[in-house]
């Protein structure tokens, strides 16, 4: 996670002049002071992230050829936002959070009640009830927005971080990004970011918006 790749500070400057929501606008408070990391659809299994490939994510077990290839973090394109070798079939603005509504046996979690959202509905890795849903995240004066589509760093079940007020229970990152995201807000690997979920009729246009993921998610208004 930690491993160096070039953050395109100019691409960067530009994307950040987009707008961006306020703390009151979806009742959803930030979660400051927050180590954030870089992982990305593809990393191979390394010692910085605990040996766990992201060939498949938590919800996808074909992750990385749903996006459409290695999310390369080395190569990008000039502004950033996209592996330069091929245009992205889902959103190159992703993230991973700390939990994941699912058990092994594929039974639901009963923390799936601590979501905000959950009304009920039938949840399944097919039908996931977070997979899709878009965070806000602020470094430094700069804003980015993602999708959620994996599920870490370190941690599949930490809804009092998560959901609630409490710090993460894996200090050692509590939020990964994409190369995209972390390249508009400057996060060379590992730095300290605040967060918190976004309405997806919050989210203002930016890149972000260029190819929006859906599949795999329970839709916000279902």
């Amino acid at each position: 996670m930690t491993k160096p790749w070039a953050v395109l500070v100019a691409g960067a400057l530009v994307l950040t002049a987009c707008g961006r929501a306020t703390d009151s606008d979806d009742g959803y408070p930030p979660h400051e002071g927050i180590t954030a990391t870089v992982f990305w659809a593809g990393e191979p299994p390394t010692s910085d992230n605990d040996e766990i490939a992201n060939d498949e994510s938590y919800w996808d077990g074909d992750w990385e050829s749903h996006f459409g290839g290695f999310d390369d973090p080395d190569h990008r394109t000039v502004d950033g936002s996209a592996p330069a070798a091929f245009t992205p079939k889902e959103n190159a603005f992703y993230f991973a959070l700390p939990y994941g509504e699912i058990n092994d046996d594929d039974s639901v979690k009963t923390t799936v009640d601590d979501v905000p959202w959950y009304e009920g509905q039938h949840v399944d890795r097919a039908h996931s009830i977070l997979k899709n849903r878009w965070i806000e995240v602020r470094k430094d004066g700069r804003t980015v927005y993602a999708q959620w589509q994996d599920v870490g760093p370190f941690n599949e079940d930490d809804p009092d971080y998560v959901f609630g007020a409490a710090a993460p229970h894996e200090q050692r990152s509590g939020l990964d990004l994409s190369p995209a995201a972390a390249s508009v807000i400057g996060l060379d690997g590992k730095d300290t970011v605040s967060w918190r979920f976004v309405a997806a009729d919050a989210v203002p246009d930016g890149p972000w918006k260029k190819t929006v993921t859906t599949r795999g998610g329970i839709p916000e208004s279902d």
